[in-house]
């Protein structure tokens, strides 16, 4: 159906990064993860054109070569966006991308775009949608990307907060609440990770060894219980060691790498409370606990000191 566009106006829509703080990669064999939208987002534009179809700017900040090996993904998200919402792909408007979260892998840079499109032709063609509504368009143009997604990041970044997520015929969502944002810092490794290819790995080795993957994978399980308990309760000295523990564990399931231990290791020897990596693993983004301004630019100086990027930002918003 072609829809008549307000060729006057300009619409605007957010998507948030987030930070998987417990159970990436676990969370594909249901097992429950806790995940946070960070402070940090994308920002989509939607004005009118006068011809051409729909065009996609990306001016996103990102990491090199991050966006040029996400087009054809990109490309696909989009088409599966409009799709969802019925839009005719040969709608004459612009969407720009921006905003101040920087692409790399590990943050949810895609489920950002995916929600901050969605959001903003709902404003532009006047949709009426509710974020439910939004998460599951956000979630058909993470297909794109990822291809069975877990939905977790798409959820983060429309709903925000901290949330306990387990995979499964009905995926649960539900929130878990902090007094206030806490600081975290997170590093980035400068390689663009390979989602696909880890997923792939871990189902190969755990298939190879039921038994050691099978004691491993309960292992995380119990820790995301401890870990929600903890969360629960406001004790961010516990969160840390459990994020130190769930590094460990990822590490034996062969998700990290060299870079990713790297920025670990330097986070926790300038006092961060707790560090892991955080998303897809073998390059990307690592998480370092850092409650307090001044512990957070503590740890986030002595990365940068090794000649990698960070973010400043919080979990919990």
């Amino acid at each position: 159906m072609n829809i008549m566009t307000r060729g006057d106006i300009m619409a605007e829509g957010k998507g948030y990064g987030k930070c998987i703080l417990f159970n990436e990669h676990f969370v594909v064999y249901n097992i429950p993860s806790i995940v946070s939208a960070i402070g940090d987002y994308t920002l989509a534009t939607v004005e009118p054109t006068e011809s051409g179809g729909v065009q996609l700017v990306d001016n996103r900040p990102a990491t090199p070569g991050y966006k040029e090996d996400k087009l054809e993904h990109q490309k696909d998200s989009l088409r599966r966006i409009l799709d969802a919402m019925d839009i005719n792909q040969d709608e004459n408007l612009k969407i720009t991308l921006g905003g101040e979260l920087y692409c790399a892998s590990g943050v949810g840079a895609s489920a950002a775009s995916c929600t901050a499109m969605a959001r903003a032709l709902n404003e532009y063609f006047n949709k009426g949608f509710d974020d439910d509504r939004i998460n599951d368009i956000a979630y058909e143009g993470e297909k794109g990307y990822h291809g069975n997604p877990s939905g977790v990041d798409n959820a983060a970044s429309t709903y925000g907060g901290l949330i306990w997520f387990v995979r499964g015929e009905n995926n649960i969502f539900e929130p878990i609440s902090l007094n206030e944002p806490v600081e975290i810092v997170m590093g980035n490794t400068g390689k663009v990770a390979n989602t696909k290819a880890a997923v792939a790995g871990v189902k190969e080795r755990k298939e190879k060894e039921p038994e050691r993957y099978g004691g491993l994978f309960e292992d995380a399980r119990k820790l995301a219980l401890d870990a929600r308990k903890a969360l629960e309760e406001q004790d961010i000295k516990k969160v840390g060691e459990l994020m130190d523990l769930n590094h460990r564990l990822l590490q034996q399931i062969e998700v990290s790498d060299e870079s990713l231990d790297m920025l670990v290791k330097t986070a926790r020897d300038a006092g961060a409370v707790g560090a892991k990596m955080t998303g897809g693993g073998l390059g990307g983004y690592m998480v370092a606990l850092t409650p307090g301004k001044e512990l957070q630019d503590r740890v986030a100086t002595a990365i940068e000191e090794k000649g990698f990027k960070v973010l400043r930002t919080k979990i919990g918003v």
